[in-house]
């Protein structure tokens, strides 16, 4: 599986194709063609419609789709479309509450990435996380609180989706998986709540996030950025590693091996 940085997943609906290019030129690190929830359901079959010709159009073009739930009526014919282009590059599921609905994606021969957003789901999690053709797993916090019956603004209700964010972590990291992606952030005018919850999952082992306007995109990849002052200290590891023995001391604080691999991180994350 791809393991390659991935900050900021741009969704776009499948029955807007006006905005198909736009999202594309938007910078995000990748597009991902609603067919689900930004679809109305008289829309479902022109919004398939609207993409394959879209991609038709334009071959170079590389996006990911969000395909209908597996008991969607849509969701057969979502695939099909998923498996016949070569510009989708990978499937979204969201509702994912079992390995074998992962299967029926996978057999379309892209890349799944499951959509954590369900009690299901989360009880479901070592199957899904192992199961072939996953490349990574994405959080879905609205959903997620919706089937717990959770307010995700009272304390309880944090400290429960923390619990599933850190489960959504671990088995990523367990399966081999790429970082995991949190969900969308749903005020699009709110630009410092949208840094700060970014900062915060990555402080919790996300390395991304979903949006659902470009704007979001440039805010989504500052707040990953180490600080001016995390990169003077990496620098400054880094440098002093290459003099001294395998654990050493630096302004009184030992460093050795997991330090020195953090550093080596955190200037990596500021190259272009």
């Amino acid at each position: 599986m791809s393991s390659l940085p991935l900050r900021s997943a741009l969704f776009v609906p499948g029955s807007r194709p006006e905005r198909f290019a736009k999202a594309l030129a938007a910078g995000a690190d990748c597009v991902i063609v609603d067919l689900e929830d930004a679809v109305e359901e008289s829309l479902k079959r022109p919004a398939r419609l609207h993409l394959e010709s879209f991609l038709l159009a334009n071959p170079r073009a590389r996006v990911l789709v969000r395909v209908n739930a597996a008991e969607h009526v849509e969701h057969a014919e979502d695939l099909d479309l998923c498996a016949r282009h070569p510009g989708i590059g990978g499937v979204v599921l969201p509702k994912a509450a079992n390995a074998v609905q992962v299967a029926r994606v996978w057999a379309t021969g892209k890349p799944v990435w499951p959509l954590i957003e369900s009690a299901r789901g989360l009880l479901a999690l070592t199957e899904i996380a192992t199961a072939p053709g996953v490349e990574r797993l994405v959080f879905g916090a609205l959903d997620l609180a919706l089937d717990l019956n959770v307010d995700a603004e009272s304390t309880a209700g944090a400290q429960v989706l923390a619990q599933a964010r850190y489960a959504v972590v671990l088995h990523s990291r367990g399966a081999a998986l790429a970082p995991p992606l949190d969900g969308v952030y749903p005020d699009v005018d709110d630009s410092a709540g949208l840094g700060q919850a970014i900062r915060q999952a990555a402080g919790g082992g996300f390395g991304g996030a979903l949006c659902i306007h470009p704007r979001q995109v440039a805010v989504i990849h500052a707040a990953l950025l180490p600080t001016a002052e995390m990169l003077a200290w990496a620098a400054r590891v880094v440098a002093a590693a290459q003099a001294e023995a395998a654990a050493f001391q630096l302004d009184g604080v030992m460093v050795d091996a997991p330090v020195i691999a953090r550093a080596q991180r955190l200037l990596a994350l500021a190259r272009p």
